[in-house]
């Protein structure tokens, strides 16, 4: 798109020298973080990082300021118990994100996602002092987008909405001193606005930004906006069971080559990981918030509360959606099968920062329900 080269360009006419890193692979892994690291660390040193792109740009970003702003390995960095989940010492160096995608909210947050390649897991790294220090945010940016990669990072944003919004809400976490408290803690009154109206702004216009966005500027930004509300949720709010799912099927796949994305090698987008549990997670969590999944439904789609009863709601609105926009039907679209089931549950079950936030605790054999009914989801 040439975008990065005119940013560095307008740099260059304010006097500030600036250099392309066009190494970023998409959906980042520890890999790709780390030549990332040792390239900023070899041309280094920097007063500064623009990170222009989706969440895979804006998340390397974030581990290239830490790994060049204080000693340590990535792992070190990384969320226990994957990692050692050590906090930075101290201020990072500014960080300007510039969003080309409406989806991760990565702008607005305090978190960096990557797949850890030995153990087949997507998992992050969650500081407050991760957060960039500028945003960004341009809808014309997103007007070339394909629309399967509209489709899947827009789910980014509706699981980011729905599952901050029905989380454990922050009074039930224990007090704790500053320093360890952890980056999400629970639904608040302050997520529960920004959530609320990224909702609001999806229902609205997620369903036009895929099939017309080449042409709809209204559409893009909403999405846009949305993207970065439901950052703003979520990045305090935390989300659950969808993402904690969404880690390992992503980090386990095998030979889904998805459309719209480079064909190079399998991947499942994060967007698309997500989302294909979520119908069943949110029956699974009903229970503890049924006041709040109503009302997600009701804001994701008005019709939600013509099917099937209070419980089935919000699942409806999600597979309605999904449908619409041409997301897969569920993980076996994706490439696995019951018999995978056991070889998942043990990701989902790591994502111990995720699980806290859910407002009903899974066991293992939750899990594995939930991955064996979202095999199909219609």
């Amino acid at each position: 798109t040439g975008v990065p080269r005119r940013i560095a360009d307008g740099l260059a006419q304010s006097g500030i020298q600036a250099e392309v890193f066009d190494g970023v692979h998409v959906e980042p892994t520890d890999d790709s973080i780390g030549k990332a690291a040792e390239y900023a660390r070899v041309q280094g040193p920097w007063d500064g990082f623009v990170a222009v792109g989706g969440g895979s740009a804006i998340d390397t970003a974030k581990a290239v300021n830490l790994l060049t702003s204080h000693p340590g390995e990535l792992m070190d960095y990384v969320n226990p118990p994957i990692g050692a989940g050590r906090s930075p010492a101290g201020p990072l160096k500014p960080l300007v994100a510039v969003p080309t995608t409406a989806g991760t909210g990565s702008e607005s947050t305090a978190m960096c996602v990557l797949d850890v390649l030995a153990m087949k897991v997507k998992t992050g790294i969650s500081h407050w002092r991760l957060r960039p220090t500028l945003a960004v945010v341009d809808p014309e940016l997103t007007m070339t987008l394909p629309p399967e990669v509209t489709a899947a990072s827009g789910m980014d944003i509706v699981c980011h909405a729905v599952e901050s919004y029905t989380a454990r809400p922050y009074t039930a976490f224990a007090r704790k001193a500053p320093e360890d408290r952890v980056t999400y803690c629970g639904a608040n009154p302050v997520s529960d606005l920004w959530c609320e109206k990224a909702m609001t702004l999806i229902a609205r216009s997620f369903r036009r930004a895929v099939h017309r966005g080449a042409n709809d500027v209204d559409a893009r930004s909403d999405m846009m906006l949305a993207a970065t509300f439901a950052g703003m949720g979520f990045g305090n709010a935390g989300v659950h069971l969808p993402h904690a799912n969404g880690y390992p099927i992503a980090g386990r796949v095998r030979e889904y080559h998805p459309a719209g994305y480079p064909q190079d090698e399998p991947m499942v987008p994060h967007g698309q990981a997500v989302s294909l549990t979520a119908p069943e997670a949110f029956r699974f969590s009903f229970d503890a918030a049924p006041e709040r999944h109503v009302r997600a439904a009701e804001l994701l789609d008005p019709r939600a509360d013509c099917h099937g009863g209070p419980r089935e709601q919000l699942p409806w609105a999600l597979v309605t959606l999904m449908r619409d926009i041409g997301i897969p039907n569920g993980i076996g679209a994706v490439g696995y099968t019951e018999d995978d089931v056991p070889d998942l549950v043990p990701g989902t079950m790591k994502q111990q920062r995720l699980l806290v936030t859910c407002p009903k605790t899974p066991t293992e054999d939750d899990v594995a329900e939930i991955l064996t009914r979202s095999v199909t989801n219609w």
